[in-house]
């Protein structure tokens, strides 16, 4: 189940409505046009991101890997990427997960989505592996339904589409971007990134070992 603490369905899509619901823990979510939901989300403060040695590592190994952003609706949609972002979803979360046309929806219709940028990830020479829906305003990045080829041979790809998108967020003069939220243990990995902080259904908290034993916990 998706943790919630409040929800609400919003007809203002102006950017400063947008912020001001993202910074009281409120997310775009998929099942309906306007659908916001608040929950324990994690967002980086952008000014105070670094990459680590680490997250350098990891950029180091798939520097052939580019990120393209692209409008939606996306102009370039196939039923191969519906389908790659089912066999994803299926194999991580489960079956049923996330539907074929459910990601058409999002990707393609405007009128149900709440999503307005694609993060398309290619693997030199240009060949789309990956991709993310985001939402994008003067002041975000919630990078959301991340998914990519799971036959790719690409080690720690998940990761480095996260750092590009961290990275083109920062580069592009963002506040934060959004990370989804932390509800399962194995939602740990998201919390290695400098300027972290995390909503706890009140206010925004940096105590990062806080969150790590509500986690552990479940």
């Amino acid at each position: 189940m998706y943790l919630s603490w409040s929800e609400q369905t919003i007809t203002d899509f102006s950017e400063e409505n947008i912020n001001a619901l993202y910074n009281r823990g409120f997310v775009f979510t998929r099942p309906a046009k306007g659908l916001m939901k608040q929950t324990r989300s994690l967002r980086i403060d952008l000014s105070k991101f670094e990459l680590s040695s680490e997250n350098r590592r990891i950029l180091k190994k798939t520097e052939d890997l580019r990120l393209k952003i692209e409008d939606l609706p996306y102009k370039d949609y196939t039923w191969q990427i519906g389908k790659m972002a089912k066999d994803f979803y299926d194999t991580k979360f489960g079956v049923g997960t996330f539907s074929a046309n459910k990601i058409k929806e999002l990707m393609t219709d405007q009128s149900k989505s709440n999503f307005n940028k694609l993060l398309v990830y290619e693997f030199l020479p240009f060949n789309p592996i990956a991709y993310s829906i985001c939402q994008e305003t003067n002041e975000l990045l919630h990078y959301s339904y991340p998914f990519y080829n799971l036959q790719s041979s690409i080690l720690n790809l998940g990761m480095s589409m996260m750092l590009r998108a961290i990275l083109y967020a920062q580069e592009n003069k963002k506040k934060y971007i959004y990370l989804g939220s932390a509800q399962r243990p194995t939602d740990v990995y998201k919390l290695q990134f400098k300027g972290l902080d995390w909503f706890d259904g009140k206010k925004w908290i940096t105590d990062l070992e806080e969150l790590k034993n509500i986690l552990h916990a479940k």
